[in-house]
Formats: structure tokens, C-alpha cells, sequence
């Protein structure tokens, strides 16, 4: 073998975009692959090629990640697969409509496959990653998780609760050998546009990098130790300062009375 073998990398959302570059780029690293998405003959084809380009085992395993049911076929592989080192999850959807202009019951949808989808699939992954002595997860956010004023606010807030989250994982995991990264990219070239109801076409070019730009950025940051990607920021000591900023005010939120400042007596 020209590789070494590094175990299985799971992704959601493989068919298409994103997820279909990261299936190609981590077959080439050495990766077998399981591919989750809900259009199974993409999902047969893509695997097909992979599987003739690469050399690698590549599954595929059709799902609808709203679907309790469908989610729940997931979840058993990742909690049973032995070979599983990796997680990506990447499904999910937008929306660039405002909250006046939104259907609530798209916006729960969204809710389900962008924050529930994400927390069982992990929790469905960990323990095994954990038992086994490490793994990966590379969690897609958003860069509306830190500016969720620029898309619909159900958005913004789910990829919000992707980046927290995957915060939270890297803290509790720090010492088990698991890599978290949370990858924010800004605007890229895919279908999700038109799903979330603004074609890519109608966005200026100069914000809009190619999927397989931001996947191989990507990649160079897990590569690098980096915890949050984000593929499009030249100057990576504006995150820095954020998280300073951040790290700072913490000691600083919860105390047994108000702050002089609001003069509650």
C-alpha cells in the first residue's frame, strides 16, 4: 500500500459539495470511507470512483439525517464500527431569509439536522473513538457562528451551537487524544445556496471560494493542530484576539452579586 492506513472516516452530507471533497481528499490521505447522505445513487457513484481512484473500501449508507429512524441506522455504525477514527460532520442546510420571511417548520427542520443530527451522531462516535485511544472530529460550522447577523438567524444560531459545542468537546476531551476542529468557511460554491433560497450566482465573486479551496484549507488547519478553520482569514491574530477576548471575560461572568456598575443596592 502506498498509504498507511488510517482507519475509516465517516461523513454526513457526502454526495454533494463539500462532503464529496472530503470523501475524495481523505481517501487519498489513507482513510476508508463510510458516505452518509440521502441521495443513495449519488452516494453508489461517488463511492464507485473513490473506490477505483484510490484503492480505498469505501461503504455508503443512505439516510436522511431528519428522520429519527434514518438517524438512528447512523448512530449503530458509529457506535459499532471498530475501524471508525473519524467523524465528519458535515450535513446540514441554511436559510438567507429573514425571520419574517422564514417557514417555521423549515426552520425546525433545520434545527433537526444542523444541532440534533450533530450532537447523536458525536455522541454516538465518542465513546468508541475513546475507548479505542483517539480519533478525530471535524465539525462543519459556519462563519455566521460568529457573525449571525449576515444570514436567517435560525442559521446563524445553529452553526452558533455547532462552534460552542464543538468548544466544549475539545475542553472535555483534551486529554483522551481527540482532535476537535471546528471549521468555519464563509461563502462557498455549492447547492446550499440554492437551497437556502439565494443562488450562488447572485452572491459577488470576490466572497465566494470553491469547495475544494476551502476543503484543502481546511485540511492544512487540522493539519496544523488549528481547533477553529476559517479558511478565508488571512490574519489568523483577529481569531486570536477573539478568543483572548474571550478567555478573558470568563472569570468574570458569575459572581453572588450584580456589578457596582448597574447600582443595585
Amino acid at each position: 500500500m502506498a498509504h498507511q492506513d488510517k482507519g475509516t472516516a465517516l461523513v454526513t452530507g457526502a454526495s454533494s459539495g463539500i462532503g464529496a471533497i472530503y470523501a475524495h481528499r481523505l481517501a487519498r490521505q489513507g482513510y476508508n470511507l463510510i458516505l452518509v447522505a440521502r441521495n443513495g445513487e449519488r452516494l453508489k457513484t461517488l463511492a464507485n470512483r473513490l473506490a477505483d481512484e484510490t484503492g480505498r473500501t469505501v461503504e455508503t449508507l443512505s439516510a436522511d439525517l431528519g428522520k429519527k429512524d434514518d438517524l438512528a441506522k447512523v448512530e449503530k455504525v458509529l457506535k459499532e464500527d471498530q475501524s471508525i477514527t473519524m467523524l465528519v460532520n458535515n450535513a446540514g442546510f441554511g436559510g438567507t431569509a429573514p425571520l419574517l420571511g422564514s417557514d417555521v417548520d423549515k426552520m425546525q427542520e433545520m434545527v433537526d439536522i444542523n444541532v440534533s443530527a450533530v450532537m447523536r451522531l458525536t455522541y454516538a462516535a465518542v465513546p468508541g473513538l475513546v475507548a479505542r485511544g483517539g480519533g478525530t472530529i471535524i465539525n462543519i460550522a459556519s462563519i455566521v457562528a460568529i457573525a449571525p447577523e449576515i444570514l436567517n438567524g435560525v442559521y446563524g444560531g445553529t452553526k452558533a451551537f455547532v462552534f460552542a459545542f464543538s468548544q466544549s468537546l475539545k475542553h472535555e476531551l483534551a486529554d483522551k487524544n481527540i482532535r476537535v476542529q471546528a471549521v468555519l468557511p464563509g461563502a462557498t460554491a455549492t447547492e446550499f445556496w440554492g437551497i437556502a433560497g439565494t443562488p450562488v450566482e447572485h452572491l459577488p465573486g470576490e466572497i465566494v471560494m470553491s469547495a475544494e479551496n476551502m476543503v484543502d484549507a481546511s485540511l492544512a488547519g487540522l493539519a496544523e493542530g488549528e481547533f477553529a478553520t476559517i479558511p478565508a482569514l488571512e490574519d489568523a491574530g483577529l481569531l486570536a484576539a477573539y478568543e483572548q477576548a474571550r478567555q478573558a471575560l470568563m472569570p468574570n461572568l458569575s459572581r453572588s452579586v450584580p456589578a457596582p456598575r448597574y447600582k443595585v443596592a
